[in-house]
């Protein structure tokens, strides 16, 4: 792969133009980021009730589609295959047709793919409210809809794939490589992993090994790089110059791709695996430091402002890179004998994937939008409170979590405290991190009815041309 001088154009008019899309590529992004949204108001919603249930065990006892177990997989897979599979996606496709400078091809195959992915993830979502989840962490969705979303997938990243194999220029830049790479990762990940742990199990600790490399792997092979290329690609565009270091940004990308996929271990400390599975891990999590720290030169413009794109993504930038470092140090053994197991563990997952990737995404999707139907969005104020909303909210959930997660580690290695008296000593705690739920609830309705607002007047209005 190759890199160039710049990713700015000379004219963002000229370059991002809603025609340059075509009737049917427009239609398929709008599609999908119209899902990706409703699924993250959707996710946010189940997230809040299965918080609720952490430090409430009785709210919705008596609903047995709801009880903690379904609303926790419900939410998880709706705001993973839900938020970040059609969002993550239409911005992988909006980039790699701008970088291709024609018209997105394979629009329809996207339109079909978009909807068959969208009934996939329905069918499996009512699945899991049944009782058919798998309890596998980031594949809870029953076996049965699986191959449908993976022929789904197939067919929307059809579009992506033909952009970057007819792009007029041979030169790539970052954001082509995160996004190139997001797409066929996906695919190879969920497919080895639909048929080690659900058509054809592996047995004993196997099970824990492949499931533990996926769920891994899930973020740092296909999330991770999708926000990436937005965030590459919309700090370029709005820098207008080179980015600082990005002749190192080859080598951060590499370094994810390489040593991304070896850090599942790490949940496997001190547990029946091989003990050199868990320190493989480990050392694999000091080496991506390096990539973290190319991401933040590279992506360091963004702190400088200069729009509300910028804002947003400078914010997933640092807890990206934030998310990098807790990694690596409760990575080590002495430490993680304290958060293994504990809620410390799903605070640095929402630092990671809600504070880092998913900020990242709303700021190339506030970038994205009013190239795409030609007006800037419908409410200043909402985009406003919408990133407001989404820093307290993220802040707030890290923080209580974290906090949840160092009490109740302490409280396990201590035998003189009894194991029910741990739920009292987190209990305040929970409720703050709840409290941050619904922060980020209310975020997300702004964006929605931000969202839905502004194609009403796009629609009603016709095209004025506007950016975020």
């Amino acid at each position: 792969m190759t890199a160039a001088p710049t990713q700015a154009s000379p004219s963002p008019k000229a370059a991002d133009s809603a025609a340059s899309y075509g009737p049917a590529g427009c239609a398929a992004l709008l599609i999908l980021l119209g899902s990706g949204v409703l699924w993250l108001v959707a996710a946010g919603l189940l997230a809040l009730i299965s918080s609720i249930q952490l430090h409430s065990p009785g709210f919705l006892a008596g609903c047995p589609i709801l009880t903690y177990g379904r609303s926790q997989a419900l939410a998880e897979s709706a705001f993973i295959y839900g938020w970040f599979g059609n969002t993550g996606l239409a911005v992988a496709l909006w980039i790699l047709g701008r970088l291709a400078g024609e018209p997105l091809r394979a629009s329809n195959w996207a339109i079909t793919g978009a909807l068959f992915w969208n009934l996939g993830l329905t069918i499996g979502l009512v699945g899991i409210a049944a009782g058919g989840e798998t309890a596998l962490p980031m594949l809870e969705l029953p076996r049965y809809v699986q191959p449908l979303l993976l022929a789904a997938y197939a067919a929307v990243a059809l579009g992506g794939v033909t952009a970057w194999t007819g792009r007029r220029r041979e030169v790539m830049f970052a954001s082509h490589w995160y996004a190139v790479a997001a797409l066929f990762l996906f695919p190879w990940l969920f497919s080895v992993a639909q048929v080690m742990l659900l058509w054809y199990p592996v047995h004993g600790i196997l099970q824990a090994i492949v499931a533990g490399w996926f769920a891994q792997g899930l973020w740092t092979l296909w999330i991770a790089p999708l926000s990436l290329a937005g965030a590459y690609y919309v700090v370029a565009r709005m820098a207008g110059r080179v980015l600082p270091a990005y002749d190192s940004a080859a080598f951060g990308f590499w370094c994810l791709l390489l040593v991304g996929g070896w850090t599942g271990g790490r949940h496997l400390i001190g547990g029946p695996a091989p003990a050199w599975i868990s320190t493989v891990a480990i050392g694999a999590l000091f080496v991506l430091l390096f990539h973290y720290i190319v991401v933040v030169l590279n992506l360091r413009a963004s702190f400088a402002g200069g729009g509300i794109s910028m804002r947003f993504i400078s914010f997933g930038v640092a807890a990206y890179a934030l998310g990098g470092i807790l990694d690596a140090v409760t990575g080590m053994r002495g430490v993680a004998v304290f958060t293994q197991f504990t809620h410390f563990d799903e605070a640095q997952r929402q630092l990671a994937i809600q504070g880092g990737a998913t900020m990242m995404l709303f700021g190339a999707l506030y970038f994205a939008l009013p190239r795409i139907v030609g007006r800037p969005w419908a409410s200043g104020g909402l985009v406003r409170g919408h990133l407001t909303l989404s820093a307290l909210g993220i802040l707030l959930l890290v923080a209580c979590l974290g906090a949840a997660g160092w009490t109740q580690g302490w409280a396990l290695n201590d035998p003189k405290t009894a194991f029910s008296a741990i739920a009292g000593l987190t209990h305040s705690w929970l409720l703050g991190a709840t409290a941050a739920r619904a922060l980020l609830l209310l975020a997300d309705i702004f964006l929605a009815v931000n969202f839905f607002w502004t194609l009403v007047c796009a629609a009603v209005g016709g095209e004025k041309e506007g950016a975020a």
